[in-house]
Protein backbone atom coordinates (compact mmCIF):
# COMPACT_ATOMS: atom_id res chain seq x y z
CA UNK A 1 0.00 0.00 0.00
CA UNK A 2 1.51 3.25 -1.54
CA UNK A 3 0.15 6.73 -0.68
CA UNK A 4 0.12 10.09 1.16
CA UNK A 5 -3.22 8.13 3.30
CA UNK A 6 -0.71 5.16 4.32
CA UNK A 7 2.44 7.66 4.86
CA UNK A 8 0.15 9.27 7.38
CA UNK A 9 -1.09 5.45 9.18
CA UNK A 10 3.50 4.44 8.77
CA UNK A 11 3.98 8.15 10.45
CA UNK A 12 1.17 7.56 13.04
CA UNK A 13 2.48 4.15 14.39
CA UNK A 14 6.03 5.70 14.73
CA UNK A 15 5.48 5.84 18.73
CA UNK A 16 4.68 2.04 18.85
CA UNK A 17 7.25 -0.95 19.70
CA UNK A 18 8.76 -1.93 16.46
CA UNK A 19 7.42 -5.54 16.91
CA UNK A 20 4.13 -4.09 17.39
CA UNK A 21 4.00 -2.00 14.61
CA UNK A 22 5.52 -4.37 12.21
CA UNK A 23 2.22 -6.15 13.22
CA UNK A 24 -0.56 -3.33 13.30
CA UNK A 25 1.07 -2.39 9.86
CA UNK A 26 0.75 -6.02 8.26
CA UNK A 27 -2.64 -6.35 9.47
CA UNK A 28 -3.52 -2.94 8.18
CA UNK A 29 -1.96 -4.11 4.66
CA UNK A 30 -3.79 -7.30 4.46
CA UNK A 31 -7.05 -6.44 5.44
CA UNK A 32 -7.12 -3.33 2.63
CA UNK A 33 -10.07 -1.58 4.27
CA UNK A 34 -10.51 2.36 4.49
CA UNK A 35 -7.35 3.86 4.95
CA UNK A 36 -8.83 7.00 6.96
CA UNK A 37 -10.29 4.06 9.33
CA UNK A 38 -6.82 2.77 9.70
CA UNK A 39 -5.68 5.63 10.70
CA UNK A 40 -8.23 6.08 13.64
CA UNK A 41 -7.32 2.59 15.01
CA UNK A 42 -3.13 2.99 14.83
CA UNK A 43 -3.72 6.88 16.56
CA UNK A 44 -5.96 5.21 19.15
CA UNK A 45 -3.54 2.81 19.75
CA UNK A 46 -1.18 4.76 19.79
CA UNK A 47 -2.94 6.91 22.72
CA UNK A 48 -3.67 3.85 24.62
CA UNK A 49 -0.13 3.38 24.61
CA UNK A 50 1.40 6.54 25.41
CA UNK A 51 -1.01 6.87 28.71
CA UNK A 52 0.06 3.48 29.97
CA UNK A 53 3.24 5.07 29.43
CA UNK A 54 2.75 8.22 32.05
CA UNK A 55 1.96 5.60 34.89
CA UNK A 56 5.75 4.91 35.49
CA UNK A 57 7.33 7.39 37.15
CA UNK A 58 10.19 7.90 33.62
CA UNK A 59 8.19 9.89 31.57
CA UNK A 60 7.76 12.38 34.45
CA UNK A 61 11.81 12.86 35.38
CA UNK A 62 12.18 13.01 31.43
CA UNK A 63 10.11 15.43 30.57
CA UNK A 64 9.47 17.58 34.07
CA UNK A 65 12.32 16.43 35.93
CA UNK A 66 15.55 16.97 33.60
CA UNK A 67 13.77 18.41 29.95
CA UNK A 68 11.67 21.29 31.38
CA UNK A 69 13.65 23.27 34.61
CA UNK A 70 17.10 22.26 32.33
CA UNK A 71 16.40 24.39 29.13
CA UNK A 72 15.97 27.64 30.99
CA UNK A 73 19.33 27.15 32.87
CA UNK A 74 21.26 26.00 29.40
CA UNK A 75 19.87 28.86 27.42
CA UNK A 76 20.95 30.86 30.67
CA UNK A 77 24.60 29.52 30.07
CA UNK A 78 24.19 29.93 26.38
CA UNK A 79 23.37 33.12 26.57
CA UNK A 80 26.42 33.72 29.03
CA UNK A 81 28.69 31.85 26.80
CA UNK A 82 27.92 34.08 23.86
CA UNK A 83 28.31 37.02 25.31
CA UNK A 84 32.16 36.00 27.14
CA UNK A 85 32.94 35.44 23.30
CA UNK A 86 31.63 38.98 21.94
CA UNK A 87 33.43 40.93 24.98
CA UNK A 88 36.84 38.78 23.98
CA UNK A 89 36.22 40.06 20.34
CA UNK A 90 35.61 43.58 21.01
CA UNK A 91 37.51 44.26 24.40
CA UNK A 92 40.34 41.77 23.82
CA UNK A 93 39.74 39.32 27.26
CA UNK A 94 43.76 38.09 27.04
CA UNK A 95 44.41 34.92 28.58
CA UNK A 96 42.81 35.23 31.27
CA UNK A 97 39.29 35.77 29.12
CA UNK A 98 39.98 32.67 26.88
CA UNK A 99 40.47 30.56 30.03
CA UNK A 100 36.95 31.75 31.24
CA UNK A 101 35.28 31.07 28.13
CA UNK A 102 36.89 27.46 27.38
CA UNK A 103 35.57 26.72 30.94
CA UNK A 104 32.16 27.94 30.07
CA UNK A 105 32.18 26.07 27.07
CA UNK A 106 33.33 23.22 28.74
CA UNK A 107 30.59 23.41 31.02
CA UNK A 108 27.82 23.98 29.02
CA UNK A 109 29.32 21.17 26.80
CA UNK A 110 28.55 18.45 29.81
CA UNK A 111 25.86 19.95 31.07
CA UNK A 112 23.52 19.96 28.16
CA UNK A 113 25.30 16.29 27.04
CA UNK A 114 24.43 14.62 30.35
CA UNK A 115 20.97 16.40 30.26
CA UNK A 116 20.19 15.15 26.79
CA UNK A 117 21.81 11.44 27.80
CA UNK A 118 19.26 11.38 31.08
CA UNK A 119 16.73 12.11 28.45
CA UNK A 120 17.31 9.78 26.57
CA UNK A 121 18.16 6.84 28.28
CA UNK A 122 15.15 7.59 31.15
CA UNK A 123 12.69 7.59 28.87
CA UNK A 124 12.81 6.62 25.29
CA UNK A 125 9.48 5.96 24.30
CA UNK A 126 8.01 9.06 25.61
CA UNK A 127 11.31 11.21 24.21
CA UNK A 128 8.40 13.35 22.08
CA UNK A 129 7.28 14.85 25.53
CA UNK A 130 10.74 15.51 26.56
CA UNK A 131 11.85 17.21 23.60
CA UNK A 132 8.24 19.68 23.75
CA UNK A 133 9.13 20.40 27.39
CA UNK A 134 12.75 21.61 26.15
CA UNK A 135 10.92 23.42 23.39
CA UNK A 136 8.65 25.49 25.35
CA UNK A 137 11.57 27.39 27.18
CA UNK A 138 13.27 27.76 24.05
CA UNK A 139 10.19 29.22 22.14
CA UNK A 140 9.09 31.55 25.15
CA UNK A 141 12.71 33.37 25.45
CA UNK A 142 13.28 33.66 21.37
CA UNK A 143 9.68 35.47 21.87
CA UNK A 144 11.22 38.29 23.98
CA UNK A 145 14.88 38.19 23.30
CA UNK A 146 16.00 41.90 23.56
CA UNK A 147 19.33 41.51 24.16
CA UNK A 148 21.75 44.16 22.22
CA UNK A 149 24.31 42.80 19.62
CA UNK A 150 23.64 38.88 20.19
CA UNK A 151 21.64 36.96 17.38
CA UNK A 152 18.51 35.15 19.37
CA UNK A 153 20.12 31.95 18.01
CA UNK A 154 22.93 32.55 20.86
CA UNK A 155 20.30 30.88 23.04
CA UNK A 156 20.42 27.77 21.53
CA UNK A 157 24.27 27.17 21.94
CA UNK A 158 23.28 24.12 24.11
CA UNK A 159 20.90 22.46 21.44
CA UNK A 160 23.62 20.54 19.58
CA UNK A 161 25.05 19.03 22.69
CA UNK A 162 21.99 18.19 24.41
CA UNK A 163 21.14 16.10 20.53
CA UNK A 164 24.49 14.42 20.87
CA UNK A 165 23.50 13.39 24.73
CA UNK A 166 20.08 12.45 24.01
CA UNK A 167 21.05 9.77 21.03
CA UNK A 168 23.77 8.48 22.72
CA UNK A 169 21.13 7.62 25.52
CA UNK A 170 18.31 6.31 23.18
CA UNK A 171 21.60 3.94 22.00
CA UNK A 172 21.36 2.62 25.55
CA UNK A 173 25.61 3.39 25.64
CA UNK A 174 26.51 3.19 28.92
CA UNK A 175 30.04 5.26 30.20
CA UNK A 176 32.39 3.17 32.04
CA UNK A 177 32.75 4.12 35.73
CA UNK A 178 35.94 6.01 35.62
CA UNK A 179 34.44 8.79 32.84
CA UNK A 180 30.92 8.92 34.25
CA UNK A 181 32.80 10.08 37.55
CA UNK A 182 34.96 12.36 36.17
CA UNK A 183 32.54 13.93 33.81
CA UNK A 184 29.98 14.78 36.83
CA UNK A 185 32.42 15.87 38.87
CA UNK A 186 33.92 18.32 36.67
CA UNK A 187 29.95 19.69 35.82
CA UNK A 188 29.46 20.37 39.77
CA UNK A 189 33.02 21.77 40.22
CA UNK A 190 32.32 24.15 37.75
CA UNK A 191 28.50 25.23 38.37
CA UNK A 192 29.71 25.82 41.88
CA UNK A 193 32.13 28.21 40.88
CA UNK A 194 30.15 30.34 38.86
CA UNK A 195 26.86 29.93 40.57
CA UNK A 196 24.74 32.21 42.21
CA UNK A 197 20.88 30.34 41.36
CA UNK A 198 19.25 28.35 44.04
CA UNK A 199 20.50 25.42 45.47
CA UNK A 200 17.11 23.72 44.14
CA UNK A 201 18.26 25.02 40.36
CA UNK A 202 21.73 23.98 40.89
CA UNK A 203 20.56 20.08 42.24
CA UNK A 204 18.51 19.95 38.91
CA UNK A 205 20.91 21.17 37.02
CA UNK A 206 23.95 18.73 38.02
CA UNK A 207 21.66 15.42 39.03
CA UNK A 208 21.73 14.35 35.16
CA UNK A 209 25.53 13.89 35.30
CA UNK A 210 24.97 11.87 38.72
CA UNK A 211 22.51 9.48 36.73
CA UNK A 212 25.18 9.12 34.41
CA UNK A 213 27.09 7.62 37.68
CA UNK A 214 24.86 5.85 38.73
CA UNK A 215 24.17 3.71 35.55
CA UNK A 216 27.87 3.57 34.14
CA UNK A 217 29.50 0.13 34.10
CA UNK A 218 32.40 -0.89 35.79
CA UNK A 219 35.51 -1.80 34.03
CA UNK A 220 35.41 -5.52 34.79
CA UNK A 221 38.10 -6.79 36.89
CA UNK A 222 41.06 -9.04 35.09
CA UNK A 223 41.87 -12.35 35.33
Amino acid sequence: MTGAGWWCVETASGLLEPREREAVLGDLAEAGGPMLRGLFDVLGLTLRRQVLLWKNWRPWVSAFGVALPNSFQLIGFSLLVSETFRRMLEQGLGADGVRLLLCQIALLAILAWSCGFAVGAVSRRTLWMSIAACFLPCLFCLSRFEVPHQSPLSLLLFVPFAIWGAWQGLRRIQLRLSSAIMLASMATVLTIAGWSGSWMHFLALIWPGWFLVATARKRPAKA
